[in-house]
């Protein structure tokens, strides 16, 4: 559908609200989508379906633009992304990231972590425990036997306090308790997105503990740069800044080994498509039911650098990922299959509809010394940052 730049600004206006520094208030409900003809997949979901009490705590949805009317709608239950408005190459308005239009749709069981910031450790943990200063920990195992993304109750389940610092910018936080879900020490967290002028969604997290624990925050969000809903991810062109990965074995659990990915279907250390060798007959793609891993960045360094840069071939919107971060984990949604409540506009996720790039430090690392510390001891900050910059070719 065209949209010009006049039904743009209208929309962004309705849109948005700006919520006060009470977490308990919320943006008001966007435009009457039937006094402006635009779809649902191009509009930020009404924010009165957003409205909830989870663990009796309130929910809301908060919209973030910039002075380009670039748009980003976040809900503070499990700090997820709900919706990117960017536009296409023809200036069309185009929603590139799957997600649900109220708060059921994520508490669906077997939900994929859809826009989710994940903790307290993102990816899987093997054996779901791990040994910290002569002591071992058990954590929930959730993923056949391991523990995957801070258990069942992680960070993507809880209720963070909000507070909309101005029309760019929201601060979520909140103090995960000595025990939560198995790990130890009172864990106070701040995670805040900020717009950028040059259409970026920048992510900075900011940890400190009480006890010696284990820190490895994410976001979660899947992509379709052709628009969600809108097919498969196949067709996107993607480049990793990544001369190794981290192979796995049959519990998704890495070796410890850091593989070349020189002559495997694991090197995009040029523009290649997802779907080019998506089904190559390889043991690790076998595994992962295709693209499921982590990949040891190049520079390893804690500034600030491009990990990933991919584009959605319909749209031309391009997708560029910065992070201080030595990894990134790319899923090419393998295990999207469909089956749950529609997604936005009646969306359905099919199998490899949406792919995410997750900065972080590598899995498992609690139990691989070899692997970059996510060990965090009081006194202690642990610090990242993100971008997700979005652009057109």
């Amino acid at each position: 559908m065209k949209v010009n730049l006049l039904l743009f600004l209208a929309v962004g206006a309705l849109g948005f609200s700006a919520c006060t520094n009470n977490s308990k208030q919320t943006s008001t409900s966007n435009t009457d989508s039937d006094s402006v003809s635009v779809s649902k997949q191009i509009m930020i979901p009404d924010s009165n379906n957003f409205k909830a009490t989870v663990d009796g705590k309130q929910t809301g949805l908060f919209v973030l633009k910039n002075k380009n009317n670039f748009q980003v709608a976040i809900t503070n239950y499990g700090g997820r992304i709900v919706s990117i408005l960017v536009p296409d190459k023809s200036g069309n308005l185009t929603d590139v990231a799957l997600g649900y239009e109220n708060v059921a749709g994520y508490q669906q069981t077997g939900e994929p972590y859809f826009g989710a910031l994940i903790g307290r450790y993102g990816n899987r943990i093997g054996k779901a425990q791990f040994t910290l200063e002569g002591k071992t920990y058990k954590v929930p195992a959730n993923d056949n036997g391991q523990s995957l993304h801070g258990g069942p109750k992680g960070f993507h389940a809880q209720v963070w306090d909000a507070k909309q610092v101005n029309d760019f910018t929201l601060e979520l936080s909140r103090i995960s308790v000595d025990g939560e879900e198995g790990y130890p020490g009172n864990l106070t967290v701040k995670v805040t997105y900020a717009l950028t002028d040059d259409n970026a969604i920048k992510m900075d997290y900011h940890a400190t503990t009480d006890k010696t624990t284990v820190v490895n925050l994410t976001n979660h969000a899947y992509f379709n740069l052709n628009g969600q809903g809108n097919g498969d991810i196949n067709d996107h062109v993607l480049t990793i800044n990544a001369s190794r990965f981290t192979p796995v074995d049959a519990g998704l659990i890495p070796t410890g080994v850091l593989q070349d990915v020189a002559g495997t279907p694991f090197d995009f250390t040029k523009p290649t498509a997802i779907g080019e060798r998506v089904d190559a007959d390889n043991e690790q793609l076998k595994l992962g039911k295709g693209y499921d891993h982590n990949f040891v960045l190049t520079n390893s360094s804690t500034d600030l650098k491009q990990a990933a840069k991919i584009t959605g071939p319909k749209t031309g919107i391009t997708l560029e990922v910065l992070t201080t971060e030595p990894g990134v984990q790319f899923y090419g949604g393998n295990f999207l299959d469909g089956k749950l409540k529609d997604g936005k506009g009646g969306a359905v996720y099919a199998h490899r509809s949406g792919f995410c790039l997750e900065t972080q430090h590598f899995p498992d690392s609690p139990n691989q010394p070899s692997f970059p510390s996510t060990t965090l001891k009081p006194g202690q900050t642990y610090k990242t940052t993100t971008l997700y910059k979005f652009s057109v070719e």
